[in-house]
């Protein structure tokens, strides 16, 4: 029996089944667990968005560097690159697929493309990809869904170096599984079992894959290496409006929304006093008024507020800033932690060293004045420097890094 992974046709809107080669029965890299060169990147790293049917992309191949802005004007897909991005964070999180795709805005129909024919079933679908550098080399990860009539992963691929390390595909579409295969170069080249039609296989593997064989444990590697770089992620869009208002004091994961701001600034400062400096630093930079602290204070009911401390004496509440200020306090902020004060979930059992922080910022550059942007383009590119932080945005068709800020790649889209 050979194994089939889909792929969306041309025409029409449903992911169709064609032949591909099975996964083989010898690995042509390396595991993870031989000693790599000293050149060799360690960490696990995001560097190709791959949109070949999604929402208005069709067939679009983006890289990514540590820092990325998709550029152009309302309904040119930048949003959506990001979106496509954030589903895959949350399937190789483990969410199903429903719970993935509730970040988009019209849910899994909106997600085909308008042009997509529905098949004589009725069913369309889209998909999406990415390119994971890391230890392993080059993993490719490719998912094919079916939005319409029933919501299912109707097929998968992994490889690397040319080789299919894991495949899946839908063969009875009365029942919620797929097959899959995956690459085994034991007694048996290849093993076969089926998985559930709603959660991305590649992060089921290591629930499945033993790593008895060198090919089982470069299914491992390679899963792992992805799912490391996917989870390692934090979706951004602080909310001036809800920033202003105090927060519980213990509340000290920064969400999202940063709505938590004044209790997260609260915990840090004590946490790091050269990260705090550098904040207070950063934060001055990009505001009106002279900053040279940052503290919090109580409130009668409780709760505690953020300050800005002046410079010529006296405070400034966060509720008397305006909103470009408070996004821009905020992306410092998120640029300048990480996963142990962000509210997310990265790969726990792998160390910090093989993790980089990706933030996702849909319209990073709402309210920020060119110079603020600048800024905090400025930051985030001395931050991916050192390799711990990538930022992934979606700017407006004018502004964005013009004149260009060193290190920052620019994803045009106004011709699209």
């Amino acid at each position: 029996m050979d194994t089939r992974c889909a792929r969306p046709d041309a025409s029409s809107g449903i992911p169709s089944v064609v032949p591909s080669a099975a996964p083989s029965a010898a690995p042509s890299v390396v595991p993870s667990t031989a000693s790599p060169a000293p050149s060799c990147v360690q960490r696990s790293v995001v560097t190709e968005l791959r949109l070949s049917a999604f929402k208005s992309h069709r067939n679009a191949s983006y890289a990514l560097g540590p820092l990325t802005l998709f550029r152009g004007p309302s309904g040119s897909g930048k949003s959506s690159a990001l979106q496509a991005y954030g589903v895959l964070a949350r399937l190789a999180g483990g969410d199903v697929l429903e719970e993935a795709l509730s970040l988009v805005d019209g849910g899994p129909g909106a997600c085909v493309p308008q042009q997509a024919r529905p098949d004589a079933q009725g069913r369309r679908g889209f998909r999406i990809g990415c390119t994971v550098e890391g230890p392993v080399g080059p993993v490719r990860l490719d998912v094919a869904v079916q939005a319409e009539p029933e919501l299912r992963i109707v097929g998968e691929r992994m490889t690397a170096s040319g080789r299919t390390l894991l495949s899946t595909a839908l063969r009875d579409p009365g029942r919620r599984a797929v097959e899959a295969a995956w690459h085994t170069a034991g007694a048996a080249p290849v093993t076969r079992a089926p998985l559930p039609d709603d959660r991305l296989g590649t992060a089921l593997m290591p629930l499945r894959v033993a790593g008895k064989t060198a090919g089982q444990q470069l299914v491992l590697d390679a899963a792992e290496q992805v799912v490391v770089a996917l989870r390692a992620v934090f979706a951004c869009d602080p909310r001036p409006d809800l920033m202003r208002a105090p927060a519980a004091r213990d509340d000290g994961l920064l969400r999202g929304t940063c709505d938590n701001v004044a209790a997260v600034l609260g915990r840090t400062r004590h946490e790091c006093a050269t990260r705090h400096a550098a904040l207070v630093a950063a934060v001055d930079a990009g505001c009106r008024v002279p900053v040279d602290g940052l503290s919090v204070r109580g409130t009668d009911d409780g709760l505690v507020q953020a300050v800005l401390g002046q410079r010529a004496g006296g405070a400034v509440g966060l509720e008397r800033l305006g909103d470009g200020e408070l996004r821009y306090l905020a992306l410092c902020l998120v640029l300048m932690t990480g996963p142990g004060v962000l509210d997310m979930d990265p790969a726990g059992e792998v160390l910090q060293a093989r993790q980089a922080l990706t933030v996702l910022a849909d319209d990073f550059d709402r309210c920020l004045d060119a110079g603020q942007e600048r800024e905090l383009l400025a930051l985030a590119v001395r931050m991916g420097e050192r390799g711990h932080v990538r930022l992934v945005g979606a700017v407006r068709d004018t502004g964005a890094a013009d004149p260009p800020v060193a290190g920052v790649s620019v994803v045009d889209l106004r011709g699209e």
